[in-house]
């Protein structure tokens, strides 16, 4: 156990002790409500193709041929879409804001959704996942940052969760729709999702600490005083935030990949990198598109479509549970769960279709892939699905927060890609046993990866989580992190 409580969860009690809490305001509930509601839109975007594919290729209902290679560019294509929203949306927050950035997705994505569903080719069925892809990149690498920006440290992790949280709600409402609509009346339905996330983004303010890296005090003030509340002394808070991005300036070079790569800022690159690496590699994207090919292939006694409704709803409820766990039990205990669920249930599934592969009688054994997929999508939910996101809006340093989220959502979306493109061919030479069992490994090398190089970033502010990143370590100034704050509503 000391192993695993290192000593990045040590927690200061210099404070006094009648220091007043901080309240979590309506208005920090409001502004991660605003940016969930795009990560809704993201969610029914990632999930339309798996319900949608099967109406597009029938030809009583489509009015145009598509072949199977079409039909996995339909899929393959959002992916890609996403490496490159991921890539230009670095430039883009630090240019217009965090706030004008996620607020610039909106409209292309009602326009993309309206170009499927009016498609009467399958060219225009792909420009328009790729403009959905594209935005879903930019909007996938903006909503983490700008949560991570705004939200006090003592609900960072349970706010921070919602985008999560509702991008869930966006695949379940996806698949629900999907066995009551074609993909024509589907995407007319994910063109009507933007238009509240549109309209409550109009009422936030942009991020303090953008405003800061702007020279604009007064407005990073004002905005402050309007997440943190009219009685709060927003001063305290703003001056950490001028002196934390004086120092970066002090340090800064011109060249932004030069500073990428200096040491200092290569070690929360690294870290961020090796959390969306692990999350990829754990296979949770082959295990969601091919969950009804999975189940066939299992022999499974329920009805594979049931299964993969089922899926969809644990996927949600668990993202609800690691949002009120998260600021109670921090980022890395959440992480060993989810890590020690995944890798168990990916060997027992490999062990599954090893012996069915093999000529036993699994017969008796129907229940053990819908258990197992169970057992591992909560481990994922709980874990490694929403923390990487939320921890690359926290450990990331201020000055190359938008260029080193750039890469790292680039980086997602390629191994996104990579692991959903070649699934089928890692069946066909290694097995699915094989597969299975490689998806554990890795997981399993991911524990050891968490409980050596992650830190716990629970209650802290990003400016102490900053200086301990950088190697200056100074008191920490945070309220202490052990009891969960009470909202204020």
């Amino acid at each position: 156990m000391k192993l695993l409580m290192r000593a990045d969860t040590h927690v200061s009690f210099a404070l006094p002790v009648d220091e007043p809490k901080a309240k979590c305001t309506f208005s920090q509930v409001l502004a991660a409500l605003s940016v969930s509601l795009g990560s809704m839109v993201v969610g029914f975007s990632s999930a339309y193709t798996s319900p949608a594919l099967v109406s597009m290729q029938d030809r009583n209902i489509t009015s145009f041929d598509i072949t199977e290679q079409e039909a996995s560019w339909v899929g393959g294509l959002m992916p890609l879409a996403g490496l490159a929203g991921g890539i230009v949306g670095g430039p883009l927050i630090e240019y217009l804001g965090r706030k004008n950035t996620i607020l610039a997705t909106a409209v292309p994505f009602i326009i993309s959704w309206l170009l499927i569903a009016a498609a009467s080719n399958v060219s225009m069925v792909l420009s328009g996942r790729a403009l959905s892809g594209f935005c879903v990149g930019v909007a996938s690498l903006s909503l983490p940052v700008y949560l991570g920006e705004t939200v006090q440290p003592e609900v960072r992790g349970t706010l921070g969760l919602l985008p999560t949280a509702f991008g869930n709600i966006g695949i379940l409402l996806c698949f629900v729709a999907g066995k009551y609509m074609d993909w024509s009346l589907l995407a007319y339905l994910g063109g009507i999702l933007p238009v509240p996330f549109l309209l409550l983004m109009l009422l936030i303010p942009e991020t303090p600490r953008w405003y800061v890296s702007r020279g604009r005090e007064e407005r990073a003030r004002k905005a402050l005083v309007w997440l943190r509340g009219k009685e709060a002394d927003v001063e305290p808070e703003l001056k950490g935030i001028i002196r934390s991005h004086s120092d970066a300036e002090r340090h800064a070079t011109k060249n932004t990949m030069f500073e990428l790569l200096k040491r200092s800022n290569l070690k929360p690159l690294a870290i961020s990198l090796g959390l969306m690496f692990f999350q990829q590699l754990s296979g949770i994207n082959a295990v969601i598109f091919y969950t009804v090919s999975i189940f066939k292939d299992a022999g499974s006694t329920i009805d594979e479509n049931l299964c993969t409704i089922i899926v969809g709803i644990v996927n949600f409820i668990a993202t609800f549970i690691a949002t009120m766990l998260i600021d109670r039990l921090g980022r890395k205990i959440l992480l060993y769960i989810s890590d020690v669920a995944m890798f168990i249930t990916l060997f027992t599934l490999g062990g599954f279709f090893y012996a069915k592969n093999h000529g036993s009688d699994v017969s008796t054994l129907g229940w053990l892939p819908l258990s197992c997929f169970v057992i591992f999508v909560i481990g994922f939910s709980l874990g490694f699905g929403p923390i990487p996101w939320l921890m690359m809006g926290e450990i990331l340093p201020g000055k190359i927060r938008g260029s080193a989220a750039s890469v790292a959502t680039a980086f997602n979306w390629m191994c996104t890609f990579i692991v959903t493109k070649t699934f089928s061919d890692l069946n066909a030479s290694i097995g699915t046993h094989g597969s299975f069992w490689m998806f554990g490994s890795i997981c399993l090398i991911g524990l050891f990866f968490v409980i050596f190089y992650v830190p716990e970033t629970q209650g802290k502010t990003l400016e102490d989580i900053e200086r301990k990143m950088m190697g200056r370590v100074r008191r920490m100034s945070s309220v202490a992190n052990i009891k969960p704050l009470s909202f204020n509503m």
